[in-house]
């Protein structure tokens, strides 16, 4: 006889383990299927934990500080004589921090009671789930509520741009050098690729980024990725827009990568090549070919907006369905599907998820963008203000970047918000908090907010949409 839970998650990231724990605190009999094996041991916490925004943000932090100490201390009038840094600490402790993570959601799993079975799992019909261990025992699960999919996604490879051992590299791979290269190429200016590329050109790699689009982070409006492609450029980021890769070959450990752009063919040549061209769902083998779940041609699970799929008692979260790639969003669908199996409503409010890029200054944004909002023919009003003249930066010696609110200029609503600068993963908080309240800008300005910090600049730029800023001459309005 089968092993029977209530519910059987399959996929212990972020959004599996979340929801299999919320399951478990409503009483629910729960199991949560995970296949990774990390550095030789199973491992929970997904890509997230293991090779995604965990150690890469370990990374960027050690980057930061290296970086900060060689170039921006002097200002302070502290000497530091020669700075150096060791690639093989700054890895052990990136390493360290996941062992901690990942170990703390095998605590927080056998805690509430949930098993954690190691190997893959697969759906079968009737709301059984084929699982293999690691050691290839066989057995099929039977879940008597729900099975909730939730196996995350991959890395996309490139045949212009095929990975060769430790030279061309995913995401993955870039987080595992074991030296700072020279010469860094790396193809995509998306989140991961600007992120990849700022912890080693800060580290000393000389960095160029081929971007195919002829636009930079289209999720914002054009002044904010202007704002932003001047700031990471000065930095020493060589950023091609419209760079469309057409191949790449490796000779004695050199990479020649060959691209088009505006003025014709072109080669360039690198030490190393991170490949960071996006991540697809891994819908691959996940399910059996009966099961009836809806998939599409990109390989996503077709899901409604609480994540049902097509099949009754089968739930789909994170990064297998639509929507951005966030942990977060992977995070609250998974507890909004456990809430839902126990019978109680919930819902994600999918306007209000933030994104982050975690380069230095960090750049972030919520709901509409102001080119977003005329695009849906809003009426706007914008409101900007910049860190370079609030006393809080100034004297932290961090003035890059800006605050910018969107607002329907006929009702006052505050529809969006972005923030390039010190901390604005942070920062961008408060205007997705006024966002759920479905505040005004009127309800901002209102507001008294402490002084010094880094927030006056969410004020000002909440008093600008008015033409009301204090700490900056302001254009009358019409």
């Amino acid at each position: 006889m089968s092993r029977e839970y209530d519910v059987v998650v399959i996929g212990g990231g972020p959004g599996g383990y979340e929801s299999a724990i919320r399951a478990a605190q409503l009483g629910l009999k729960v199991a949560c299927i995970e296949k990774r094996i990390h550095n030789g041991k199973p491992s929970l916490g997904g890509t997230c934990l293991n090779v995604g925004c965990i150690p890469s943000k370990a990374l960027l932090d050690s980057s930061h500080r290296y970086h900060d100490t060689k170039h921006s201390l002097a200002v302070h009038g502290i000497s530091t004589g020669d700075v150096a840094i060791d690639i093989g600490t700054m890895q052990a402790r990136k390493d360290q921090v996941v062992n901690q993570l990942t170990g703390g959601v095998a605590q927080l799993l056998k805690g509430n009671g949930i098993d954690w079975l190691q190997g893959t799992g697969k759906l079968l019909p009737g709301k059984q789930v084929e699982f293999v261990a690691h050691d290839g025992a066989t057995e099929v699960v039977q879940a008597t509520k729900a099975v909730i999919l939730a196996a995350g996604s991959e890395p996309i490879n490139i045949p212009v741009a095929p990975l060769v051992d430790d030279i061309v590299v995913d995401s993955t791979g870039a987080l595992a050098f074991t030296a700072v290269p020279k010469r860094l190429g790396v193809i995509g200016a998306g989140v991961i690729g600007l992120e990849l590329g700022s912890v080693w050109g800060r580290l000393g790699a000389e960095v160029t980024v081929l971007e195919a689009l002829d636009t930079f982070l289209p999720m914002l409006d054009k002044i904010s990725s202007k704002e932003a492609f001047k700031i990471l450029t000065k930095q020493g980021l060589n950023i091609q827009l419209g760079a469309k890769v057409t191949g790449s070959s490796v000779n004695n450990g050199v990479v020649t990568v060959s691209y088009t752009d505006k003025d014709g063919d072109k080669t360039a040549e690198f030490d190393k090549l991170i490949v960071a061209v996006g991540r697809r769902p891994v819908s691959r083998n996940l399910l059996a070919e009966s099961t009836g779940v809806e998939v599409d041609q990109r390989g996503f699970v077709v899901v409604d907006n609480q994540c049902r799929t097509s099949v009754e008692g089968v739930w789909a979260i994170g990064d297998l369905v639509r929507g951005p790639m966030l942990a977060h969003k992977a995070m609250e669908e998974g507890m909004m599907v456990a809430e839902l199996i126990a019978g109680h409503y919930a819902q994600v409010n999918y306007d209000t998820i933030i994104g982050v890029i975690y380069t230095h200054p960090e750049i972030a944004w919520v709901g509409k963008s102001e080119d977003v909002a005329k695009a849906e023919n809003i009426d706007v009003k914008t409101g900007m203000f910049p860190f370079q003249v609030n006393g809080r930066a100034l004297a932290a010696n961090d003035t890059q970047g800006l605050v910018k609110f969107v607002a329907d200029n006929k009702t006052d609503r505050l529809l969006g918000m972005t923030v390039i600068g010190p901390n604005a993963g942070d920062i961008v908080h408060q205007g997705m908090i006024a966002l759920e309240f479905a505040s005004s800008v009127e309800d901002l300005q209102l507001m008294t907010f402490a002084h010094p910090t880094l927030s006056e600049v969410v004020h000002e730029a909440a008093l600008s949409v008015d033409g009301r800023a204090i700490h900056a001459i302001q254009r009358k309005r019409k």
